[in-house]
């Protein structure tokens, strides 16, 4: 463990990456006893693999009955620092990939990061945008915001309307959308459906959504600003090849990422400016419309995919809420793999992921998951809902 730790210094690590490393090692220290009783035998080479190994470490490996209270949260943010790290060295190589690099990124992180359903919420949007948004009803409406309810049924909706960039915490916006989409319409007329936007389009679209606020009461009070992450989440769905969707909590990731200066929530221009204009100088971006089917969807959609660099973790594709909603249906429903009872016996957490696995008709690809359904199960998760998910999500 001495030896992993130390690694990265004979990396050749960016500036982000060294910086992400000194910031780990403060939380190490707190926690270096612990960390060296974990025994490790891979020894990676590169930050990115450094970072993962040690995620895992965090997640899986160190004892936690061993810890103290006090070091229960400083390990959390190890683990936070540690996916900031990783997500940082995958942009690394979103700022130098060719095109022909680029895709073949994006599909190998297509199940961690559900891109399937990702996709089907793109060619529903690419359906229903030709309608305004003061036409579209109100499900569709949320839909192309960013607000996932439990209307959307999965039968219809088989895809998490809020992957990207969930709004559903935006509540004057999705107010004010309601009230008025109209207004928003007039701000989106100014972004073309085709072509490079130019910055004054942007700027007229910025402006006509600043006054969409401007004018309500409750925000002038309280003295708050427009909010810039629902505006890209509608830039991005009209135009996914020219924007980046985001949410607060993606601007550090993106901005450390992407190598520019960190921006507040209320930064438009610097959004425009920084991050968008730094997207427009990755040869990816230039790359001419392919003629393969599937390269073309990428292509269509290669602004918003750069969500495809953040790190993800085997299990992020289950924090869907098509199949929250989906799972919670088809638990409604008799089940096919219920576990027997054994009457007041209470199942380790090994012999219930087991006795689940071995009910006639499970597919070996849900058997051969058995150590990430232990995992979830030991989080406190009901085996029959991990086994849906995977279900819903590989079925």
């Amino acid at each position: 463990m001495r030896k992993l730790l130390s690694s990265p210094v004979k990396m050749a690590l960016s500036d982000a990456e060294n910086a992400s490393y000194q910031n780990a090692l403060k939380h190490v220290t707190e926690l270096s006893l612990n960390l060296i009783a974990v025994k490790v035998e891979n020894r990676p080479e590169d930050y990115l693999s450094w970072c993962t190994e040690l995620i895992d470490v965090c997640r899986n490996r160190i004892n936690m009955s061993l810890l103290e209270d006090h070091q229960l949260p400083i390990l959390k943010k190890l683990e936070q620092v540690l996916v900031l790290g990783a997500s940082v060295s995958q942009f690394k190589m979103a700022r130098i990939a060719p095109w022909p690099i680029f895709t073949a990124f994006i599909e190998q992180q297509a199940s961690l990061h559900a891109l399937e359903e990702r996709l089907a919420l793109l060619d529903y949007i690419e359906l229903i945008k030709s309608k305004p948004l003061a036409e579209m009803t109100e499900l569709e409406r949320l839909a192309f915001a960013g607000k996932h309810t439990n209307q959307h049924c999965h039968t219809q909706y088989n895809f998490d309307v809020e992957w990207f960039a969930s709004t559903k915490g935006a509540k004057v916006f999705h107010t004010l959308l309601a009230q008025q989409p109209e207004s928003f319409d007039r701000a989106l007329s100014h972004i073309p459906k085709s072509g490079d936007v130019t910055p004054k389009q942007y700027q007229k679209f910025v402006s006509a959504y600043k006054k969409i606020f401007t004018g309500y009461t409750v925000l002038k009070e309280a003295g708050e600003k427009p909010p810039l992450a629902p505006a890209t989440r509608l830039l991005a769905m009209k135009r996914p090849d020219q924007f980046i969707a985001l949410t607060n909590a993606k601007i550090d990731v993106l901005c450390q990422g992407l190598s520019i200066a960190k921006f507040n929530a209320f930064d438009f221009d610097s959004y425009w400016r920084d991050m968008i204009g730094t997207l427009r100088t990755f040869a990816w971006w230039h790359q001419v419309e392919p003629e393969d089917e599937r390269e073309r969807k990428i292509w269509q959609a290669r602004a918003i995919l750069v969500d495809l660099f953040m790190f993800a973790d085997e299990d992020f594709a289950f924090s869907s809420n098509y199949l929250r909603i989906r799972d919670k249906k088809l638990n409604s429903a008799e089940s096919s793999f219920k576990s027997p009872r054994r009457g007041r016996v209470k199942l380790t957490p090994e012999e219930v992921v087991d006795q689940a696995l071995a009910i006639e008709g499970i597919p070996e690809y849900i058997q051969a998951k058995r150590d990430t359904i232990l995992r979830e199960v030991k989080t406190g998760k009901n085996v029959e809902h991990v086994i849906g998910l995977m279900r819903a999500i590989f079925g």
